[in-house]
Parts: C-alpha cells; sequence; structure tokens
C-alpha cells in the first residue's frame, strides 16, 4: 500500500510540473532605456516559405548598445499573426516589446 501512494505522489507531482512547466518557459524580460533605437535597417524580405512567417529584423538592446538581429523565419502558426518586435517610448524611456503571436 505504502508503495502505491508514493507512485500516485510522485505522478501527480510529475503531472502538476508538466502542467506549470509551459508558464514558467513563458516568462519574459522587460526592457526600459533611456537610449532611442537607431532607425530600423531596410531589408529585403525573401520569397514567401510554405508553413513560415518572414519576422522582419529589429534592434535589441544589449547591455550597453544597440545590436541588429536580423530577420528570420518562424513556423506559423494557424489561427495567429505575427507582431513584429518593436520599441515604443513612454515618457523619456523607450520600452521593448518583443515579436509574439497574436489571434
Amino acid at each position: 500500500m505504502k508503495a502505491s501512494r508514493k507512485a500516485l505522489l510522485l505522478g501527480l507531482m510529475m503531472a502538476a510540473g508538466a502542467v506549470a512547466a509551459p508558464t514558467m518557459a513563458s516568462a519574459g524580460v522587460v526592457v526600459d532605456i533611456d537610449v532611442a533605437p537607431p532607425p530600423v535597417r531596410v531589408e529585403p524580405v525573401p520569397s514567401p516559405r510554405v508553413g513560415y512567417v518572414w519576422a522582419p529584423g529589429f534592434w535589441e538592446w544589449r547591455g550597453h548598445e544597440h545590436v541588429w538581429v536580423p530577420g528570420r523565419w518562424v513556423g506559423e502558426r494557424r489561427g495567429y499573426h505575427w507582431v513584429p518586435d518593436r520599441w515604443d517610448q513612454r515618457g523619456p524611456h523607450w520600452h521593448h516589446e518583443r515579436g509574439h503571436w497574436e489571434r
């Protein structure tokens, strides 16, 4: 009996961990800085690829400077559209909004 209770408890703990893991993995980093990003670079958009969406390049803040991250293909999610990375001015600060999927 004791062994079956331990096995049941272990199974429940593993199931709870599997449910909590995606929640923890979705944590993000908020970046608010006082330095405006440079103008967006013009990148040629490649020809469409079946099953993928083009995510344009963006300026990323890395410690003490903006670094250009080139555009990339991301796997398509049916029923969603890609919202590109962007910088918004909020008072004297600049806020980076990561690219993400929206319904």
